[in-house]
């Protein structure tokens, strides 16, 4: 599959701070498979919760994650 929008994001935004998935997964409080699949396109569909964890861990706006 191919990643979404937000896929694209959380990785290049993660990679920019020098954090695995395994990083991010810990500061945002969710399974480094769950990075994984959302990474990779597995997973296109994110409860909003979810994007809220994400980018407080990376430290960016909602906005910015959803485009």
């Amino acid at each position: 599959m191919t990643p979404s929008s937000m896929g694209r994001r959380v990785k290049r935004l993660r990679e920019a701070k020098g954090l695995t998935q395994r990083d991010l997964a810990g500061k945002a409080g969710v399974t480094q498979g769950l990075i994984h699949q959302l990474e990779t396109g597995a997973i296109q569909d994110v409860r909003s919760q979810v994007v809220v964890k994400l980018a407080k861990a990376l430290g960016v706006a909602v906005e910015r994650l959803l485009g």
